[in-house]
């Protein structure tokens, strides 16, 4: 089974999320991730869903979703040439021996130092799933207190090459 991202243009209307994610979960399959917010349209919302699935699963998710009367249009970005970013806040254990650390790591990775305290430092990072891999696994051994996950979002890059 593959992750498959997928792009759910909606009518921005209560209860569409709830539809939404309630006809994936009835079908059986664990949402991986699910970011939602507007778009240039305020009528309308895109969802970025990202399920993991054989082909002939995702098709049946998508006619499904694709019954539902708020769903403008479906996007399976898995195969398409698409960016996808996620942003991560990582809370890490900090002692004056391990701040400065910390912090070549947040520079290291283009990441920000969004909070420093006496205890734990919070790093922010918006990058895609292997930068957002490779500041955990650096962070791990300094202790990670707390992570707060946006989920992906992704759009489709420009065939035309611009």
């Amino acid at each position: 089974m593959a992750k498959h991202v997928l792009s759910v243009l909606v009518e921005n209307k209560f209860g569409v999320l709830a539809r939404i994610s309630g006809l994936i979960a009835g079908r059986g399959f664990n949402i991986d991730s699910l970011a939602v917010g507007e778009t240039e349209d305020p009528t309308a919302s895109r969802m970025t869903i990202v399920v993991n699935g054989d082909e002939k699963t995702i098709e049946q998710v998508k006619k499904q979703l694709n019954r539902l009367i708020d769903v403008i249009s479906i996007q399976d970005l898995t195969r398409e040439e698409h960016l996808d970013r996620e942003l991560v806040l990582c809370k890490v254990a900090v002692t004056p021996k391990t701040r400065s650390e910390l912090v070549e790591i947040a520079q290291t990775l283009k990441a920000e130092v969004a909070d420093v305290g006496v205890q734990a430092m919070t790093i922010l990072l918006v990058g895609d799933q292997a930068k957002v891999k490779t500041l955990l696994e650096l962070c791990k051994p300094y202790g990670i207190q707390e992570i707060v996950r946006t989920g992906r979002i992704a759009i489709s890059r420009d065939s035309r090459g611009g």
